[in-house]
Parts: C-alpha cells; sequence; structure tokens
C-alpha cells in the first residue's frame, strides 16, 4: 500500500481520538475544523477503512480504528524518541568554531559570550584570533577563522559584512582625573591633557584620523600602542587619558576607570560580523553567530 498520509496527519488524528471532537481537537493542534476534517478523510481514503463513527455530539473510534490507533500510537512514541535522541547528541556535539576578532571587542565582550555558549555546548572549543582589523580580514578571506567580528569604514567585495551596533569613541580615564566628573568632552578639550595614543597600523587610528582632520592635538601623546587594550592598561597605570571605543571599555562598577563620551564631533565606528562570500557555516559555527547577534542587541 502506498503511503500518501505524513506525521501531520497521525497527529491529527491521535488530537480527534483524544477530545473525540473536532472543534476541541482543531483547537488543540492550532487547526481549523475544516483542515482537520481534510486529514481525516485523507487518512481514511488512503487506509480504505473507517476510522471513526461520527454523530452530532461525539466522534468514537471503530474497531478497525482502534487497531489503528494503537499502532499509530506506538509510531509516533518511536518517532518522538528518536528526535529526543537526536536533540541530546545535537546538545553532546563537539568540534572547534574559530572567530577573528578585533582585541577591543574580544577583551570584555567576547568572554560572556563564550561563557554562555559554552553551558549550551559543552564540548565544544572556540578558538579567539584577536589580532588587528587588515588581520581578522585576512583570516576570513584565508578560511583560517569560520567567521570574525570587526569594524568596517569601506566595503569589500570579497566578504560579507553584517552590522550590528554603532559604537562612539569616548575618552577613557581613571576615576581620580580631573575629567571623570564631566558629562561630556570635546576632542578639543580631550588634547590639552595627557593622552595615549595608537600608532598608523591601528585601524582605529586610521579611522579617527579620517574623521579629525581638523582637528590638531594640543600636545603628543604621552605613549603609542598598536591595541586599544594596552592603552586601557597605560590609562590604569595614571599615564593619562584615552580615545577608546565605548565597548572595548569595563562595566561601570570597575574599580579604576570609567569613560567620558568625547563629542564636537561625535565619531562611531560600526561593529560588525564578517564572512567570506559563497562559505556555509556549519549549524554549531551558526549558532554561536547567532548567540553573537543577540547578545549585541541587548547592548
Amino acid at each position: 500500500m502506498p503511503v500518501n498520509f505524513d506525521l501531520n496527519d497521525l497527529y491529527a488524528f491521535r488530537a480527534l481520538v483524544e477530545f473525540g471532537n473536532f472543534r476541541l481537537a482543531a483547537e488543540s493542534i492550532c487547526l481549523s475544523q475544516s483542515a482537520l476534517s481534510r486529514r481525516i478523510d485523507k487518512l481514511e481514503t488512503t487506509l480504505g477503512i473507517k476510522l471513526f463513527e461520527r454523530t452530532t455530539r461525539r466522534v468514537t473510534l471503530t474497531l478497525k480504528g482502534h487497531a489503528f490507533a494503537q499502532r499509530s500510537e506506538k509510531l509516533l512514541a518511536d518517532f518522538e524518541e528518536v528526535m529526543a535522541d537526536l536533540s541530546e547528541i545535537s546538545l553532546a556535539r563537539t568540534g572547534l568554531i574559530t572567530v577573528a576578532c578585533v582585541p577591543s571587542a574580544a577583551y570584555y565582550f567576547m568572554p560572556s559570550i563564550i561563557r554562555l555558549f559554552q553551558a549550551r555546548y559543552p564540548k565544544v572549543r572556540v578558538k579567539l584570533i584577536d589580532s588587528s582589523a587588515a588581520n581578522v580580514y585576512d583570516a576570513v578571506i584565508g578560511g583560517q577563522a569560520d567567521f570574525g567580528i570587526s569594524f568596517s569604514s569601506r566595503s569589500q567585495p570579497d566578504v560579507h559584512f553584517q552590522p550590528l551596533m554603532d559604537d562612539p569613541y569616548v575618552a577613557a580615564c581613571r576615576r581620580d582625573h580631573p575629567i571623570a566628573g564631566k558629562k561630556s568632552l570635546s576632542w578639543q578639550a580631550f588634547y590639552q591633557y595627557e593622552w595615549v595614543g595608537l600608532d598608523k597600523t591601528s585601524g582605529n587610528r586610521n579611522l579617527l584620523d579620517q574623521a579629525l582632520q581638523a582637528i590638531m592635538p594640543e600636545k603628543p601623546c604621552v605613549c603609542e600602542t598598536r591595541h586599544v587594550t594596552t592603552m586601557l592598561g597605560m590609562v590604569e597605570a595614571g599615564l593619562g587619558i584615552a580615545a577608546v571605543p565605548a565597548m572595548s571599555m569595563p562595566g561601570y562598577d570597575h574599580a579604576l576607570l570609567m569613560a567620558v563620551p568625547l563629542t564636537d564631533p561625535q565619531v562611531k565606528r560600526t561593529v560588525g560580523l564578517l564572512r567570506k562570500n559563497g562559505r556555509m557555516l556549519s549549524h554549531i559555527a551558526s549558532e554561536l553567530e547567532n548567540l553573537i547577534i543577540e547578545q549585541y542587541q541587548r547592548l
């Protein structure tokens, strides 16, 4: 006998057996009464038997309907057990996901992401390539990373960039610094203090140089570093203040550091996900990517 029905038809049958009423059965599986009736008719036609006796008040099983109900219930139970087993296998899956990430996103943001992810997938390892924006791009294009987290100042033809958030630059300072009590600080005022800068290999430096061409620092920086995270260490040590992306800052409860918004002009970078065009992610890598998107939306 050809099988011309599917699992949804069996679930419809089970609902009608349970409730003995088309309206209640249809509501229980979110179908209209007419759609439920069509599924039952389809089953009876395919099987060549009458499954139900219908009256104005009640729907009851025929003798052959009783026999089919017992067999179909076992079939559905077996199917649901298999799906449950597959779900457990999915949760226990193993593997390695490699993410290339600019350090300013990796330092405070990614640890919480990885902690959440490993709670869901404890046997999956995550490798972070924390490097400059240029190196993140190269790792994604070269296949060393499944995907990347970086900021974009221009479109690249061989990668897909999915924006996640606008990340404004702020002045990082110690809580005992003179600017710590200010609600905001202009760039011109920022450069009147001792400040720590980035060298010309930094993507953040290039972005700021383009945005602040009309503003000349009052004095040269006291120290140059390559990464934002190193700048924050210099600020903690009391060497001066630093212009950093807001997302690179620790939380508001940090014992030493705080952020003051920078204005005139307000400079932002767009942080997003990088994926090589045409590359399909594994299921587990997609799960991590989705978690990152979800957590960024909460920032």
